[in-house]
């Protein structure tokens, strides 16, 4: 079978540790046979809107997966997901399936040693916890982006990836999007000279108007409230906070800070992570970090409106704000701009057309974001986006949460991890939880 996965790369920096930020190329002779016998066995815990579109059927067409067991704690959407999954592979197969297995409690996905790996889809105050629980069952992991909530929670899963060894991908497609790979690609070359400014935008919250409080309501039937609420405070049900009951739209608990940072790390998580890539800082940070913002009111009460400035060690700035979804590249020799999802733009058409030399970092023909996990695994090499990588990204999302919230220009030491001369910026690096579910 002919290899999917070609990713040249002569020059490929190394990350803090002496990490290859992106694998050189793969034989064909790795990915072996599509039988199941060759492929890996995941299962999906969180059966929301992100998992039964795009996750699972992503994973359902990779000739590298079998999707065996799914996991939720509302039990409509996982029978509704266990019959996506054997609907689906019954197609496929020509005969009817009943393979995937539903479970009510991650606990048994943990347990279970005939399941390889893991793509976790859960709010984003669970992604930490649960990442970390695979990690202890020696479970490979994907996992949805945002990857945590807070830079001490982030830190702590970063150590216990390193400590239990596994493969681990940050889910996010935006490195595997031709417009966006070709961006870093001229930036990383040099086509625009020497690198001075990146100027990063998000979308506006795409699910309305602020909510002010709302009523306590009774816990639906087939929800296990309390184990959502998992590592968050104990507080009443009302649908707004969690989400909507037999449905798929977009859930509350995207605007509720208790659960998540808000549009800040929600787009941030995929554009940060391109400016990043592109400015060769993927294990790194800024210097300096300074914001301003408004926060909405209510049971909704994320950031409405944020306007950041960062500085490196090496003089560049980053300047990220709600706008539209965009990164774009300044340098002494010209600039490039790539818009979500496939606008690419340039200061010079010469810029555009430019030929990537042999010795030079080429990006080519990516797999997805599902498929590069995969493979990794197989390989036994990092991915395209390590969670170590993701992990600085969103230290930066939350560095600016934190110099909105309280109003101060923030010195930061990328490699200690550490706020200098604010306690009350530094008190805000981690946030305590309900420990009845998951102890770190």
């Amino acid at each position: 079978m002919k290899s999917t996965r070609r990713v040249f790369l002569k020059n490929s920096a190394l990350g803090a540790a002496g990490t290859l930020i992106i694998p050189t190329i793969l034989p064909s002779s790795v990915f072996g046979s599509s039988a199941p016998s060759n492929r890996i066995n995941i299962a999906v815990i969180g059966c929301g809107r992100q998992s039964v579109n795009p996750n699972i059927p992503q994973l359902l067409a990779s000739e590298h997966a079998n999707l065996v067991g799914v996991c939720d704690v509302d039990s409509w959407r996982l029978a509704n997901a266990v019959k996506q999954v054997n609907n689906e592979y019954s197609k496929q197969k020509g005969t009817t399936y009943n393979g995937c297995k539903g479970y009510a409690d991650y606990h048994d996905v943990m347990r279970n040693k005939d399941i390889d790996a893991v793509m976790i889809s859960l709010p984003d105050f669970w992604h930490v916890p649960m990442a970390i629980e695979a990690a202890r069952a020696g479970k490979h992991v994907s996992l949805e982006k945002p990857i945590s909530t807070c830079i001490g929670h982030g830190r702590k899963l970063v150590e216990a990836i390193k400590k239990h060894k596994i493969i681990t991908r940050n889910d996010s497609e935006f490195r595997t999007l031709p417009k966006f790979s070709r961006a870093v690609e001229l930036v990383r070359n040099g086509r625009i000279g020497k690198l001075q400014r990146i100027y990063v935008g998000v979308p506006a919250e795409l699910n309305g108007a602020a909510l002010p409080p709302q009523p306590n309501m009774p816990i639906p039937e087939g929800l296990n409230y309390d184990m959502w609420l998992g590592p968050a405070w104990e507080v009443p049900y009302t649908e707004k906070r969690v989400h909507a009951n037999k449905a798929y739209g977009r859930p509350g608990w995207m605007r509720v800070s208790d659960y998540c940072n808000g549009m800040i790390s929600n787009w941030g998580a995929h554009l940060m992570g391109i400016a990043q890539w592109g400015n060769n800082t993927e294990y790194t940070g800024p210097v300096t970090v300074e914001g301003a913002g408004d926060f909405d009111k209510g049971l909704w009460n994320t950031l409405s409106r944020f306007e950041i400035k960062y500085q490196y060690a090496s003089g560049v700035e980053l300047l990220f704000k709600i706008e539209r979804p965009y990164v774009r590249f300044e340098g002494t020799e010209g600039w490039v701009e790539v818009e979500y999802p496939d606008k690419l733009t340039a200061s010079s058409q010469a810029i555009l057309d430019s030929k990537i030399g042999p010795n030079e970092m080429q990006i080519r023909d990516l797999p997805s974001d599902k498929d590069d996990f995969l493979l990794a695994i197989k390989a036994n090499k990092p991915s395209l986006e390590p969670l170590e990588t993701a992990h600085r990204t969103i230290s930066m999302c939350q560095l600016g949460l934190i110099s909105v919230k309280t109003g101060a220009k923030l010195t930061w030491d990328p490699e200690k991890e550490e706020i200098i001369g604010d306690n009350a910026a530094t008190a805000l690096l981690d946030i305590p939880i309900r420990e009845k579910y998951f102890k770190f």
